[in-house]
């Protein structure tokens, strides 16, 4: 493993990839290999590629829960590495790897925060809320980017928030801006869909959560509410 890069086991099924201590990836075990969710920022592919051989898995398919720069940023390195994997985003992100930053109408008028990262790979598919990928339902989680996903585990309901959540210091919504880590909230485009979003995935009741920045939570129910609680 290189040493920006550090794998934690979870449960049965759940990897997290840690890079640089403050940004996520994940791997999640499945009966034909492994399924990535993220590939954080530039430069993690090798990082992960270990990662996923210390677990003794393939890596089948990528997951983009969202289309920011430290989700998405070793995509392309990792697509040219694993010929045949299978790339899915959502249909509303997708468009965001090739430069299109535009709204669709209806959506809330607000500036796109964070960083857009323009990618070469473009989706094998693109994903449904409600739909499967393995064992992960698709659940649609919009507010820190118009299209972010999170992807709960049928199996143990592990929630896999993107950034809905993070938990560096406590568990926090993205729809406010808390001091001890402030960059997931900066990036938020809209503050009232991504509280919202929160709610949902906290009726999903899960056992696990797990979220871009920050360790996995077990039996996460009271954080998130509290979360939503500062965040109202």
């Amino acid at each position: 493993m290189l040493r920006s890069m550090k794998a934690t086991k979870h449960g049965d099924h759940l990897i997290r990839v840690n890079r640089l201590g403050f940004v996520n990836a994940y791997l999640v075990r499945e009966d034909d290999g492994l399924t990535l969710v993220d590939t954080t920022m530039p430069g993690g592919a090798k990082g992960i590629l270990a990662a996923a051989g210390e677990a003794g898995g393939e890596i089948r398919r990528i997951v983009l829960t969202h289309a920011h720069g430290d989700h998405v940023g070793s995509t392309d390195a990792l697509v040219e590495a694993l010929p045949g994997v299978e790339l899915l985003i959502s249909a509303r992100d997708a468009r965001f790897l090739t430069g299109d930053k535009s709204l669709d109408p209806g959506e809330p008028v607000d500036k796109l925060r964070g960083s857009y990262q323009k990618i070469r790979s473009r989706p094998a598919r693109t994903l449904v809320p409600g739909e499967r990928v393995g064992s992960l339902e698709i659940v649609a989680a919009p507010g820190h980017t118009p299209g972010q996903v999170a992807l709960l585990d049928t199996r143990d309901r592990t929630l896999i928030a993107a950034d809905a959540y993070s938990s560096i210091g406590r568990v926090e919504t993205t729809a406010r801006i808390p001091m001890r880590f402030p960059l997931a909230g900066m990036a938020t485009w809209h503050r009232p869909t991504a509280l919202q979003t929160a709610r949902e995935l906290r009726a999903l009741d899960p056992a696990r959560l797990a979220v871009g920045h920050g360790p996995v939570v077990e039996a996460p129910g009271e954080a998130m509410d509290r979360a939503i609680e500062r965040a109202s």
